[in-house]
């Protein structure tokens, strides 16, 4: 079942056309240029089935919960998966939803100059004109009332958002959001799940920004549990 995610409405340009795209786990809500609906549905099941592949021939890859190495040549994305893994502590899968919506907005681009792929929180955006995006932090009084500037025109950038208290991202923390800035989103994606797995209280909010700051390819993240919220790096924050 498909839940309607409303948080989505603040991410809608109005010069821009939105459609959704759904194929099994893969819930993608896609702005562009044009009508590109079977183009990104094309892309979906392709990125699904190199991944789907990849994990028949390799079990741990769909289940392992840190870093794992394959010696054996793999596709682009599933060696940044990897990667991405690898640089932030975490297994590759902690990285398939900003895995997925990079390769699909890249293989958009094709066709739009402009694209926003947004996929459960995860976010590959190139737009020519800055946008803000709002953040979800669940019950948490801060959520929808924190949002970042992005004005990054011309060039991709990525927000992924990790929660530990909603959603279906598995996490070994209780934070409301975690949301990371990056160049890469599967990076992104996998950091903010790091990130997350840190913050249980209040508390860990400084020893979370610590270990984030470390994290090389991050260019800034808020995170948020319950009414308090930390932020470093390059960001723009702005109230809503």
């Amino acid at each position: 079942m498909h839940q309607e995610r409303t948080y989505r409405n603040l991410l809608t340009q109005d010069r821009l056309i939105a459609f959704r795209v759904i194929v099994q786990e893969t819930d993608l809500h896609v702005q562009a240029c044009t009508q590109l609906s079977a183009l990104a549905k094309e892309s979906v099941l392709q990125h699904r089935l190199t991944i789907e592949s990849f994990i028949q021939q390799h079990p741990d890859f769909g289940t392992a919960m840190t870093p794992i190495q394959i010696s054996t040549p793999a596709p682009d994305i599933i060696t940044d998966m990897l990667g991405a893994g690898t640089q932030c502590g975490v297994g590759p899968m902690a990285a398939v939803a900003g895995a997925m919506a990079e390769y699909v907005g890249h293989d958009l681009l094709n066709y739009s100059s402009e694209i926003i792929v947004e996929n459960g929180g995860d976010i590959f955006i190139q737009t020519a004109r800055p946008m803000t995006i709002g953040i979800f932090a669940h019950r948490s009084p801060l959520s929808m009332r924190m949002g970042l500037k992005i004005n990054e025109r011309g060039r991709p950038i990525s927000v992924c958002t990790s929660s530990g208290t909603v959603g279906h991202s598995h996490s070994f923390g209780r934070a409301d959001a975690v949301t990371v800035v990056s160049r890469a989103c599967p990076l992104a994606d996998a950091a903010a799940t790091a990130i997350g797995n840190r913050v249980k209280h209040r508390s860990d909010l400084k020893h979370a920004i610590e270990f984030g700051k470390q994290i090389k390819g991050v260019k800034g993240f808020v995170i948020i549990k319950d009414d308090q919220a930390g932020i470093w790096g390059d960001l723009e924050v702005t109230r809503l």
